[in-house]
């Protein structure tokens, strides 16, 4: 029996889009039925980051078009043809598979059911009509954070902490080391992997974390999903007195949850993106091109804390003005091995 997915929220209702365009041919499949977004997701959408912001934006775009909302979370790292069938036969007009472990099953159930479907970490396999990828950067904010992270530093140490070296996030830690070199030349930046495909290891993210601690650095840029909340908890125990340890987390917001630590965070906007899918399926341009975020719309954006001084901020705002205007570009680095000769030191667990 194949594994029935487990839906979230409410299912928000959806009126037939007329004039779809059909990806798989002259005569509009959609078009004959409901309208229906469906999103895949590794965890449930209670991280903070990958998981939940791609879920409230999958959300919200179905609303802003009318479209049902078929979301389908937990599915975790392994084989996901069942799932993907399912959401097809479900009447899914469009997958979007929000993870890297599923960017072959996807295509394969898409072109299978005659589904658009949406990928991560595969930007030379779009297909038009058929298969569009979404592997998107927040180096610009990471850019940023970095620049920020080397003003605030008190040790002149800093640190980068990740549950994997994904190209999304080979391109952010990419930046932020740049950014903080670019702002102080002699700076060190340490660099520790948790593990592979370590996104849920919250143990794993607090030991790694309070080891680059010890080892001098009072400001962790952490990306992690799940695991972010063990980064988290290891600068909260390891901040003592006048030595505070900062916190730097990405893709979403948690200052809900602050305990005096969080310093800022680089938030993506999901919701630019998903739209621009939806508008590329009408005007039948799903596929040839790719999607990014960037600081000009604000889909990627630095968090404003109070932990920020106001002359600090304003020069990281005159510095993102530069990046906005096109002065300054924050070319992306996609590979680990590049990635990991930037840093003052590499931290990571043998393959």
């Amino acid at each position: 029996m194949p594994r029935r997915r487990r839906v979230i929220g409410s299912i928000i209702l959806a009126a037939a889009l007329a004039g779809a365009v059909c990806p798989f041919g002259a005569t509009s499949v959609l078009a004959a039925q409901p309208m229906a977004l469906a999103i895949m997701l590794p965890e449930e959408p209670t991280d903070y980051g990958w998981n939940q912001q791609a879920f409230e934006a999958a959300r919200d775009v179905a609303a802003k078009y009318h479209w049902k909302f078929m979301p389908a979370s937990g599915l975790g790292y392994g084989d996901v043809h069942a799932a993907l069938r399912e959401l097809a036969d479900d009447g899914a007009s469009l997958i979007i598979a929000h993870a890297s472990g599923y960017n072959t099953a996807a295509p394969e159930i898409g072109a299978e059911k005659h589904v658009p479907v949406a990928i991560v970490d595969r930007p030379n396999e779009s297909r038009p009509g058929a298969v569009a990828d979404y592997t998107l950067s927040g180096r610009e904010g990471a850019y940023l954070a970095g620049a920020l992270a080397a003003k605030m530093t008190r040790s002149h140490t800093v640190a980068i902490v990740v549950a994997a070296e994904s190209p999304p996030w080979n391109t952010q830690s990419a930046a932020f080391a740049q950014g903080a070199r670019i702002t102080d030349p002699a700076i060190k930046v340490l660099y520790a992997v948790i593990g592979p495909a370590a996104y849920a290891d919250v143990a794993g993210g607090r030991r790694v974390t309070e080891s680059v601690i010890s080892a001098g650095a009072d400001i962790v840029f952490g990306q992690g999903d799940r695991a972010s909340f063990g980064i988290m908890q290891a600068v909260e125990t390891k901040a003592t007195g006048s030595a505070p340890v900062w916190f730097i987390d990405q893709l979403g917001d948690k200052s809900s949850l602050d305990k005096g630590h969080l310093l800022t965070s680089v938030v993506w906007n999901l919701v630019p993106v998903y739209t621009a899918m939806i508008e590329d399926l009408k005007r039948g341009t799903f596929g040839t091109h790719t999607y990014s975020i960037r600081l000009a719309d604000d889909s990627v954006r630095l968090l404003h804390t109070t932990y920020i001084p106001a002359r600090i901020w304003a020069d990281i705002d005159a510095l993102r003005t530069q990046i906005v205007s096109g002065a300054l570009k924050v070319e992306p680095v996609w590979d680990a091995a590049s990635v990991r000769a930037m840093m003052s030191s590499v931290a990571a667990p043998p393959k």
